[in-house]
C-alpha cells in the first residue's frame, strides 16, 4: 500500500490516517466538512487535496446509516483498488450495499474495536488501535487482494485482526459495547436529580460504570439505530435479571422468612453469575485474566508523584500489570491502587515504605 484516501475525519478515520501518514502511505483525506479534513491534515493526518489518480485503498469512515451510499458512490467512480468502511454495525451496511446491485468484489467490511468518550479529528491519534482487536468480515465474494489491503491496514495500525461473519460481529458488539453503552448512561442519569449530598459520596465504583456515559449522544444514536435487534435481544435478558433482583431485594426488606431466603438466594445468584461472566473477559494481552493483588499508594496532587511511584515499583523489580487512581473528595490528594502478582506485594509494600510511601492496606 502506497496511497489511501480516507472518507470521514472523526475520530476513527482521523486515527487512521495518522497512523498511516506516520508510516509513509501518502494519505487523502475526504469529509463532507472541509474545516474537519482541513483540521486532520494540519494534524499531519495527510492532505485534503483530492488524490488525482486511483489510490490503493479506500477507508470509509462514516456512522452506519451513510455507509452504503458513501461506499457505492465512491466504487462507482472507481477511486480505489480496495474498499472498506469502519463501521461499528456489519450486517446492515453489507445488505443495503447487495441490494444496490453493486460488484462487492472489490469491498470488506471491518471494525477496530477501539474509541474514546470524546469524537472529531482533534480527539485521534496515530495509536488508538494498538493491541485492539480490529474486525475483518470477508465473504466468498471479497477478493483476496482486497483482503490483504485491509490485513496491511490492520498492521500498519499495529492492532490484530479477527475475522468474523458480519450478523456474529453484530450480535458481537452488542453484548460487549452497545449494551454497556446504554447502560451506563442509565445508570449515569439517575445522577441527574440525585441530592447533591449523595453526588459528593461518589467514588471509583460509580466513576467505573459510568466513563463511557459521556460519550455523544448523536453518534450513538446513529450507532444503535443500525443494530437495534440485536441489541434489544441483550437488553431484554438484562431487563429479566432486573426483575429478578428487584424481586429479591423486595423479599430481603419483607419480614416473612422464606422471603428473605429467597431473596438472599436470588441476590447471592445474580452476583456469582457475574462473577463468572466476569472471569472471561480477556486479561493482559488478551490472555485469561490473572488474579492480580493490590497494593494502595496515598499520594498528594502534585507533579510528579505518579512517575516517582512507577520508578519506585521498578527498582524494587516489580512490574505494575494494571493501575487505578481513586481521588479523595475534597482533598489533594488520592490513592494509587497498583495491581501486581500476588508473589511481587510484599516485596513492593516494603520496597515503597522504605523510600517514603505511605501505604493504605
Amino acid at each position: 500500500m502506497r496511497t489511501a484516501v480516507v472518507i470521514g475525519t472523526g475520530l476513527v478515520g482521523t486515527s487512521a490516517a495518522l497512523a498511516l501518514a506516520g508510516r509513509g502511505i501518502r494519505v487523502h483525506l475526504v469529509d463532507h466538512d472541509p474545516q474537519s479534513a482541513r483540521t486532520a491534515a494540519a494534524l499531519g493526518a495527510g492532505t485534503d487535496e483530492a488524490p488525482e489518480e486511483r489510490v490503493d485503498l479506500a477507508i470509509i469512515a462514516v456512522p452506519p446509516a451513510h455507509v452504503a451510499t458513501v461506499l457505492a458512490t465512491a466504487i462507482r467512480d472507481g477511486i480505489a483498488r480496495g474498499y472498506l468502511d469502519v463501521a461499528s454495525v456489519k450486517g446492515g451496511p453489507r445488505r443495503e450495499l447487495e441490494a444496490l446491485g453493486l460488484d462487492l468484489t472489490p469491498y470488506i467490511g471491518t471494525h477496530p474495536m477501539a474509541g474514546k468518550e470524546r469524537s472529531g479529528p482533534l480527539a485521534a491519534t496515530a495509536d488508538l488501535f494498538e493491541g485492539r482487536p480490529w474486525v475483518l468480515t470477508p465473504t466468498r465474494d471479497t477478493d483476496t487482494e482486497v483482503l490483504n489491503l485491509a490485513l496491511e491496514l490492520v498492521a500498519l495500525c499495529r492492532a490484530v485482526p479477527v475475522v468474523m461473519d458480519a450478523d456474529a460481529h453484530d450480535r458481537a458488539v452488542a453484548l460487549v459495547s452497545h449494551t454497556p453503552q446504554l447502560i451506563s448512561s442509565m445508570v449515569a442519569a439517575r445522577l441527574e436529580e440525585a441530592d447533591e449530598t449523595a453526588v459528593r459520596l461518589c467514588g471509583q465504583g460509580i466513576r467505573d460504570v459510568t466513563r463511557i456515559a459521556a460519550s455523544d449522544p448523536r453518534m450513538w444514536v446513529e450507532i444503535l439505530s443500525a443494530n437495534p435487534g440485536p441489541v434489544a435481544d441483550v437488553l431484554a435478558g438484562v431487563a429479566a435479571d432486573l426483575d429478578e433482583t428487584v424481586r429479591a431485594l423486595r423479599g430481603l426488606e419483607s419480614g416473612d422468612d422464606d422471603k428473605r431466603r429467597e431473596g438472599t438466594e436470588g441476590i447471592e445468584d445474580v452476583l456469582r453469575r457475574g462473577n463468572a461472566g466476569r472471569v472471561r473477559v480477556p486479561g493482559k494481552h488478551g490472555t485469561a485474566p490473572a488474579a492480580y493483588e493490590m497494593v494502595s499508594v496515598l499520594i498528594s496532587d502534585r507533579p510528579g508523584e505518579l512517575a516517582g511511584i512507577f520508578a519506585d515499583a521498578g527498582r524494587a523489580g516489580v512490574n505494575v500489570e494494571d493501575v487505578r487512581i481513586e481521588h479523595a473528595t475534597g482533598q489533594q490528594a488520592g490513592l494509587v491502587q497498583l495491581m501486581v502478582e500476588p508473589s511481587a506485594v510484599a516485596a513492593l509494600s516494603a520496597a515503597l515504605r522504605e523510600r517514603g510511601w505511605s501505604i493504605r492496606q
